[in-house]
C-alpha cells in the first residue's frame, strides 16, 4: 500500500514537528525533561520491571515513551517510519541525557532493520490502526522476540473504533473490520493534541482491526496470550463528550453507559 503509507508518513512528518514543541502539554515533554516518568497509568502499572532488558518500541514516534523505558533501565531501540520523528527523538534523547537507538523503517520491515532477539516488544497507543495487515503484524512481533520474550500492547478498544459522536450520541459509523485494500480515508487538518496549527499534508488512511483478528494474529504466530485487560480510560479525547481525569486519561462522562475505551494485553513467545 505505498500510496496509503506514503500519505500517512507525510502527515506524521508534520505531526512530529508539532508534537515535539508540545505547546498543549499533551506529550508531557517538560515533565519528562524534568525527570518524571510520563508513561500513562495503564502501561506504567502493567509492564513490570524492565531493567536490563533489550526492548524494542515499535512505532515510537518522537520517542517520549521509548526514553521513559530507557529511564527505567532498559536497553531500548525505537523504530518508526517517519525520519522527521526520529530526528526529534534523537534530539530529545540528547536533551534528557538518555541512551537509545532509533531506527528508520515501517513495522513490516522491523526484523530486517533491527534483528530478532528482544526481551520485550512494546507497542502502545495509536499504532495498529495505521497497519493494513494485522496478521502480518503478529508474525513480525513473533519474529522480533527471542524465546521467552514478551509483547506488551495497549491501544484503542476495537469496540469503540467504529463509533462517532453525532449530536451528543455515539453512533456506529464504520465497519468493525476494514479490508486491507480499502482503508478508511480521513482528512486531518490538525493533530489530536489541541494544537491548532494546520497541516499541508492532510490525507491519512486507517484500518479497524477487530479483537478476534488481533488475538488470532498473535496466537497463529505462536505467541501465548497471558493477560487481556479492558480499560475505561484513553490517553486522548476520542470523542468531544469525553472528560480528562487527574491521571491524564480521558473517559466518557458520568451517566453515560460504561464502555471499554482501551485494551491491553501481554503475549509470550515460548522458550
Amino acid at each position: 500500500m505505498p500510496n496509503y503509507l506514503s500519505a500517512n508518513r507525510a502527515n506524521w512528518d508534520e505531526r512530529a514537528d508539532v508534537h515535539i514543541e508540545d505547546s498543549t502539554g499533551a506529550y508531557s515533554i517538560a515533565d519528562f525533561l524534568a525527570g518524571d516518568d510520563v508513561l500513562f497509568p495503564i502501561e506504567a502499572s502493567e509492564i513490570g520491571d524492565i531493567a536490563g532488558l533489550d526492548v524494542l518500541h515499535l512505532q515510537c514516534h518522537i520517542g517520549v515513551d521509548t526514553l521513559c523505558l530507557a529511564r527505567r533501565g532498559a536497553r531500548v531501540t525505537g523504530l518508526d517510519f517517519s525520519e522527521n520523528a526520529l530526528r526529534h527523538a534523537a534530539g530529545l534523547a540528547h536533551r534528557a541525557g538518555l541512551e537509545a537507538r532509533f531506527v528508520l523503517g515501517d513495522v513490516y520491515q522491523a526484523p530486517e532493520r533491527v534483528g530478532g532477539a528482544f526481551d520485550l516488544v512494546y507497542t502502545t497507543w495509536g499504532t495498529i490502526c495505521w497497519l493494513p495487515d494485522i496478521r502480518r503484524w503478529g508474525q513480525v512481533v513473533a519474529a522480533l522476540l527471542k524465546p521467552g520474550g514478551r509483547l506488551y500492547f495497549a491501544d484503542t478498544h476495537p469496540m469503540i473504533q467504529p463509533l462517532e459522536e453525532i449530536d451528543g450520541r455515539l453512533v456506529p459509523t464504520f465497519g468493525y473490520r476494514t479490508p486491507t485494500g480499502v482503508p478508511l480515508a480521513f482528512t486531518a487538518n490538525q493533530t489530536y493534541t489541541g494544537d491548532t496549527r494546520a497541516f499541508l499534508n492532510t490525507e491519512n488512511f486507517e484500518w479497524v482491526h477487530p479483537l478476534s483478528d488481533i488475538l488470532m494474529a498473535l496466537i497463529d504466530s505462536g505467541l501465548a496470550i497471558s493477560r487481556v485487560v479492558e480499560h475505561e480510560g484513553l490517553p486522548w479525547q476520542m470523542f468531544p463528550m469525553m472528560t480528562k481525569g487527574a491521571d491524564r486519561l480521558w473517559r466518557l462522562p458520568a451517566g453515560h453507559p460504561r464502555l471499554p475505551l482501551s485494551l491491553s494485553l501481554t503475549a509470550t513467545k515460548p522458550g
